[in-house]
């Protein structure tokens, strides 16, 4: 089944537009973190590998930023800010998509529901073909009592009721319809389901998952990190190389430091080969190609660039992956200059652009014995070693 939701596509809205003050103090739910990731990463990654073309992630006005550094590493997505509903904040994200076809799938999410998988997409897709809509559900299991001022007033019978979870699927214009058509009189609807019953459609149930619980508390991020937990971490080894030949100049970039020299590396960035092969490690840690892919030097505008752009890239792909750096080693391989007197530096400069401890970062510096291209001081190299751990 993951083949053919891929095959067929949709278009999904993340709802990530609240406050959530009810789960304490502190930045909102979507921004913190839960297993090395923030909360909205985890919902925007599953629905964007489920089969998502588009994706429409709906943030409180001046929370562009926070958003982009949430997601970085994805691609098909667009922010919009959303109102002070979430039903505003979902016809924010209807608009968003007004130029896409009416009978487009679209799933409508929120974002405080991290743990959505593929399979809960398939469902809800194929349990469309006999529906307007569809959502996942939980039957019941506990007793209902009704309070009154602290004493139960009566046993609520729950025959036939369900908990309803999101994501919820539609087809787009009669979801738009039904929204423009909602009874403002009826208040906030507080599901996109309620909007298309409302308008007559007809709306399927299908099994949900505890899983999909909502992040509304303190403890339920306690649970999350549970759930969420990589059954057994893996180690992955990425490693590096670069090479720059030396030209007419009076400083050398090494490690992201600034070395006087009597001569410069050639290189369409800063030529600092030691955050290049750096650069290269981490990205082959997480299978990401390599720097040239990223960063291609036909492209003008890395011509003389800062290379720790390079590496902050490389580092946040692998936060975006839900992997941790562990630690990371180059090698540096030149006569000239020589490196020893500024490795503390180098390792500060390393420590500070992958935000590690000074422990987890090594420089280290040889030579070729007057060998080869490096022994001839015609240009010098690095290599660098990165060991990334992921989730299971």
């Amino acid at each position: 089944m993951r083949a053919e939701t891929n095959r067929m596509g949709f278009l999904a809205i993340v709802v990530a537009g609240g406050k959530g003050s009810r789960v304490g103090p502190g930045q909102a739910k979507q921004w913190r973190l839960l297993a090395g990731r923030p909360v909205l990463a985890w919902s925007a990654r599953a629905l964007l590998e489920a089969g998502a073309s588009r994706l429409v992630v709906v943030v409180p006005a001046g929370d562009e930023a926070l958003a982009a550094q949430a997601l970085v590493g994805l691609e098909n997505w667009t922010t919009t800010p959303g109102g002070a509903t979430r039903a505003q904040s979902v016809m924010a994200g209807l608009a968003v998509l007004a130029d896409q076809p009416a009978d487009s799938i679209v799933l409508v999410h929120d974002a405080a529901r991290p743990l959505v998988r593929g399979e809960h997409v398939e469902g809800l897709i194929t349990a469309l073909d006999g529906a307007d809509g569809a959502l996942p559900a939980l039957p019941i299991a506990d007793t209902l009592k009704r309070g009154e001022a602290g004493i139960v007033a009566a046993t609520v019978s729950r025959e036939g009721l369900w908990r309803a979870q999101t994501p919820q699927a539609f087809r787009l214009g009669p979801l738009r319809a039904a929204y423009a058509a909602w009874p403002r009189s009826a208040g906030e609807p507080t599901d996109d389901a309620a909007v298309t019953e409302a308008a007559g459609g007809k709306v399927a149930l299908v099994p949900g998952d505890p899983a999909l619980m909502k992040l509304t508390y303190p403890e339920d991020f306690a649970m999350a990190e549970r759930l969420a937990a990589p059954a057994a971490p893996t180690m992955r080894i990425g490693q590096g190389f670069d090479a720059h030949r030396f030209g007419p100049g009076d400083h050398v970039w090494l490690c992201g430091v600034r070395i006087p020299h009597d001569r410069t590396l050639i290189g369409h960035s800063d030529a600092d080969a030691g955050l290049h092969a750096l650069t290269d490690a981490l990205l082959g840690a997480i299978g990401e190609g390599d720097i040239g892919d990223h960063f291609p030097p036909s492209d003008p505008q890395w011509k003389g660039a800062d290379s720790g752009v390079f590496l902050r890239h490389a580092a946040g792909l692998v936060r975006a992956r839900g992997g941790r750096i562990a630690n990371v080693d180059v090698t540096l391989i030149c006569e000239r200059p020589k490196v020893k007197p500024h490795r503390q530096a180098m390792r500060a400069r390393l420590a500070d652009l992958l935000d590690l401890p000074l422990d987890r970062v090594s420089v280290k510096a040889t030579t070729t014995e007057a060998m080869g291209f490096t022994g001839r001081e015609e240009g010098l190299a690095a290599q660098a070693v990165a060991a990334v751990e992921m989730g299971g």
